[in-house]
This record gives C-alpha cells, structure tokens and sequence, in this order.
C-alpha cells in the first residue's frame, strides 16, 4: 500500500532523520476516508480488520518495508527566524501515487504522514504527540476545503492512541493521517541557506520542479527564478481562495507554508462569521500578524524569505542576483492582488477584466465598499454573499447598501453573458457556500469526540461534500452563525 516509491530518500542524509512512531498502549480506529483512497489511488482496506488498521494508522505495523522519517526545516516564526524546527510530531510513512486511469489525470504522486505519533529528533521540549481534539479539527477543516475546491492537504485518518495527552488538562490521545503533495515548506530551503549549504538548496530546487512543476516554462534560463515563479503562482492562487471564503490560517509563519500551493498545517484556524479584516483565532497572535486582511501580505513576505535562500544560486555576482530576484518579485506581487479581486468579484457575479483600468479600479472599490458594509454593521461573511443577489431586503435598507447594490447592478449589465439574474445567481451559487464548518459546529464535533460520541463530527463531514447545495432541513442548524453564547474566540493547535 505506502511506499510504492519513496522519492525524498533519494536525498541526502541531512534532509531528513529516520525515526519510528511511538508505542501505542491500545489504538483504536475512529474514521478511515475509504472514500479518498478508493476515488483516487484504487486502494481498498477490506482485508484488514479494524485492530490492524489502527496499527497501520499508528505506525505500530509498517507497510513494505516502509521506512519513516522526519523532515528537517527552519521557519520565520511570527517574523522571527528559528534555524531549526523540522517534523517535531509527524512521520513521513513513505509516497504513494494517483491512478491515473480513475479520473485521466497525470499520475502524481503524494507523501502519507502521521501527525502526533510521538517524540523526533527535532522535537525539542515538546512531547510530538496530539490530543484527539486537533485531529478532528484538521479532519474536518482540510476536508471542506478540498470540497470548496481549495488546494489542501486531505484527511485519511484519525487513530485514538488509548493514552493521555497533558497540556493543561490531560486529554484522549490520537495519530492524525494526512495525504500532502510533499511537505516541502518554505521553510525547508530556510534550513539549509540559513546553513549555508546551497548545494542542497540545489538540489531542493530540482527536486521539487520535478516532482510540483513539470510544465515550467523556464524564465532566463534560470531556473531559480523560475522556481521563485511557479511557487509564487500557485501560492496566489490558494491565498486568493482562503479569502474568498473567509478562511483565516491563523500561523503562516514559513514553515507552514507549502511550496506545492497546497493549504498545510491546520492549528489554530478558523473561517470567519462575522466579517472582520482584523479577524484573528490564534490566542497566541496577540498583534495580529496573521489576521485575515494580512494574509496576502504575509504570503509575499514569506515568497521573499524563499526568494532569499536562492540569491547565491541565481548568479554568481550577488548585485546581478538580487537586482534579477527584486525584478521578478516587483512583477509577481500584483498577482497576488489581481488573483483576490477576481475571486471577489465571481462571488458578486461580476467577470474580472484587466482591460479597462477604470472598471477595474470602480470594481475594487465596490468589493471595498461591501467588505466595508458588511465589517461596520458586523454581518457574516458567508450568509452575506449567498444572499447578497437573491434578498437585499435581508440587509439594512441604508443609503450605503442602496448606493452598492445599485453599482453591482450596473457592472451586471456590462457582462454581456450574464444579463439574467437568474443565470448570474447560479453563477455566484458556484462559489458562495451555504456551508462552512462553522468554529461552534467544529467545537461542538470536538467536545462529543471526547465523550466517544461521533455522530456530529460525521453530520459535519456529510454536510461539507455539497457544501453549495442547499441539503434541507436536516441540515438547516450548519447553516446558522453562532448564538452569542456559542461564539468562538480562539482556536488551539494542541502542539
């Protein structure tokens, strides 16, 4: 089943440290994603027993001779560089490829990692293990997101360790299974240019073309700058998701970014309700770094620290490199704004068009003012944008709104495709969710998990599959922002 192939050995010694899961007292399976493995890999579980299963998901049994390993990397943490944090409580089990014949995409091929499974070398005074709550969380979260269709890490599976886990408290212990394009990081090319060890920033950077950006279309012949150039594409592309969808990451120190573009370490995140560009969960973000309006501006600061590591390698003359390096990230930045205000704009029904600078200015206003509209008379994000088109008499009938939706109005009659209401609220329906995995259904999920009660946790997994499709009464409560009691005002990575 895992190791089919296991590409990253291939790398020096220094990359990583092999190491083994720690000894589990009595591990239980409590969910499995068969869905994921048989959809796309082909790969169906039935000749295991539960028993063997939880072994497997807990690295106690190891499959084809897989041998397990922690990565090492750096990070800028909250803006201050540590030189060496690598996997402190993941194991990466070994690769396992797509089937290309299931869905006629190119086969790809993808790390399987367990979460919490015990001390590594890079663990430093932490414990590498995780209480059950963060594993339902990352379970529930990273599985909306694929189904929002938001480039994300997926959920394989939750094992119960059958021992205590302290932090304040002690709590249920559990080994979280994750499926990851890699788990390449910014950070890791951090690890070795902090080093000075640019031979394997290299081979880092040939290594992670082949296997992220086949299809690169080389800039000057450089490939590091073509590197700093595919990252920089597909890290546009996810940032600009997150927003449309108010999701806020909550740590992106660069560790916790992935070079694949793909959303990564689920902690103390959250998706917003009532909308807020300040909007911050992470109870260790006391300035709100990493709030939701500076996201974007955090995923280019961290596209600099790559950018960084690969100036001794870009040209041999430092001046020729950074003046090259500084050139290319002037011309990527707008990439990150364009890619927002387009998805912003879709969730309005309104095409995105560069080719008149003074509708694309009014059209950044008018996503402006909205936003502005919904912050000052504290509305939720998402229940705004559904029924934005359908209901304005849902909102206040002020001069603000009248004035914003009579110049969303216009703009609808300038595109030319989409002239029915009823064609362009389709449209918006596409990517306007009815629901989110909302901060108190996810707490709720969490408090009965501890209570060996699983039945939310899989009403909010059913529910995020149609995540656009109204699903009835049955599912009427994932609709509704929280009661004042219920809100939540901090999340917890549970390292």
């Amino acid at each position: 089943m895992f190791n089919q192939k296991f590409t990253y050995l291939n790398l020096p010694e220094n990359f990583y440290q092999r190491v083994k899961a720690d000894y589990c007292p009595s591990p239980k399976l409590i969910k499995l994603n068969n869905e994921l493995l048989e959809q796309k890999f082909d790969i169906k579980l039935n000749h295991f027993n539960e028993k063997e299963l939880a072994n497997i998901f807990t690295g106690q049994t190891l499959l084809n001779h897989s041998i397990p390993i922690a990565q090492a990397y750096a990070g800028h943490q909250f803006g201050h560089f540590n030189p060496s944090l690598g996997d402190g409580r993941a194991l990466l089990l070994g690769e396992i490829t797509s089937d290309s014949n299931l869905k006629n995409e190119e086969e790809k091929l993808y790390d399987v990692v367990l979460k919490g499974s015990g001390r590594t070398p890079f663990s430093r005074s932490g414990d590498g293990k995780s209480p059950l709550g963060p594993a339902i969380r990352e379970y529930i979260v990273s599985e909306a997101m694929y189904y929002f269709g938001v480039p994300t890490t997926r959920a394989l599976a939750i094992c119960s360790t059958g021992e205590k886990v302290y932090r304040e408290d002690p709590l249920d212990g559990a080994i979280f299974t994750r499926l990851a394009s890699s788990h390449i990081r910014v950070g890791t090319f951090e690890y070795f240019a902090s080093r000075h060890e640019f031979n394997s920033v290299e081979k880092l950077v040939k290594y992670s073309l082949e296997r992220h950006f086949k299809n690169h279309k080389l800039i000057d012949q450089n490939i590091y700058l073509t590197f700093i150039n595919e990252v920089a594409k597909v890290q546009s592309n996810l940032i600009s998701n997150w927003m449309s969808f108010g999701f806020i990451h909550g740590v992106m120190n660069t560790d916790n970014m992935s070079i694949s573009g793909e959303t990564i370490d689920f902690g103390p995140c959250a998706f917003m309700d009532t909308f807020s560009n300040d909007q911050v969960y992470s109870f260790i973000d006391k300035q709100g770094r990493y709030a939701y309006g500076n996201q974007i501006k955090i995923a280019i600061w961290n596209l600099y620290r790559l950018a960084e590591c690969l100036i001794p390698l870009v040209d041999s003359n430092t001046s020729t490199a950074v003046s090259l390096v500084e050139s290319l990230l002037k011309k990527i930045e707008p990439m990150y704004h364009q890619k927002w205000l387009n998805r912003m704009l879709s969730k309005l029904g309104i095409e995105y068009s560069n080719l008149n600078k003074e509708i694309l200015e009014q059209d950044e206003k008018l996503i402006n003012d909205w936003l502005s509209f919904l912050e000052k008379e504290k509305l939720d994000f998402t229940i705004s944008f559904r029924t934005l088109l359908e209901r304005k008499e849902k909102f206040h009938n002020s001069e603000v709104f009248q004035e914003i939706y009579k110049s969303i109005s216009k703009r609808h009659l300038l595109n030319k495709k989409n002239k029915d209401l009823d064609k362009i609220l389709q449209e918006t329906y596409k990517v306007n969710p009815i629901y989110i995995p909302r901060n108190h259904q996810v707490e709720k999920a969490i408090e009965e998990a501890y209570q060996n009660n699983f039945v939310h946790f899989e009403k909010l997994l059913e529910v995020s599959k149609k995540p656009f499709i109204n699903q009835g009464e049955n599912f009427s409560m994932f609709e509704n922002p929280p009661l004042q009691n219920e809100i939540v005002k901090n999340t917890f990575c549970g390292t």
